[in-house]
């Protein structure tokens, strides 16, 4: 009878690591009995990439498509990405931003990330809440605000970020997007932009 080949401690890590989609922190791998040498070995062999301090991926799973949003999310769960960071996913900027925009609830406690930078916002319960869209990167759910939501968010911080990205945003999302003002209504609504925004979308009827 064949024997079985052993399962070594690297293989299990590995096994362990999949099914977390390919992305771990070593605070779950050391709570599921994987020793922090066993992390750095698999890092420092080529078979891990660190995306951020305590946060890993699997290498053969291939270049991350965005690897400081997945970082980001496994980081920070509660945290939705916002503003001109929401922009540049939905592809409605010419924008490069060289931070993480998020949001959080008002009273949340401060974030402290490493890598990468972060700008954090602190939105109203029902701001925060509204418009929140769920994306797959890497096996990790990524929390983004909709397009309609970032437009509105975008009006709100208008002297914050710049009214000609503000105005960009809404001059792209018509081009790429099916136009929704309904939604873009009641998003103003709740970030009491409603007033401001609609002569801009009035001007695009």
């Amino acid at each position: 009878m064949k024997k079985e080949v052993p399962c070594t401690a690297l293989d299990k890590a590995i096994r362990f690591i999949l099914e977390h989609h390919g992305v771990i922190r070593t605070g779950v791998a050391i709570q599921a009995g994987i020793h922090p040498r066993i992390i750095y070995q698999l890092r420092d062999s080529g078979k891990l990439e660190q995306l951020t301090r305590g946060v890993y991926r699997l290498a053969e799973n291939g270049s991350s498509s965005n690897p400081d949003l997945v970082a980001v999310a496994v980081k920070i769960p509660r945290a939705v990405v916002c503003l001109v960071s929401a922009l540049a996913f939905h592809e409605i900027t010419t924008q490069i931003p060289h931070r993480i925009s998020i949001s959080l609830p008002a009273g949340s406690k401060a974030p402290i990330l490493d890598f990468p930078p972060i700008q954090a916002h602190k939105f109203s319960r029902v701001s925060y809440s509204a418009g929140i869209e769920e994306h797959q990167l890497d096996g990790v759910s990524i929390k983004i605000y909709s397009p309609e939501k970032t437009i509105a968010d975008c009006f709100k911080f208008r002297n914050k970020i710049g009214m000609d990205i503000v105005l960009e945003a809404l001059k792209l999302y018509r081009n790429r997007f099916k136009i929704d003002y309904n939604k873009l209504l009641e998003y103003g609504e709740i970030c009491r932009v409603k007033k401001v925004m609609l002569p801009y979308l009035e001007a695009g009827l």
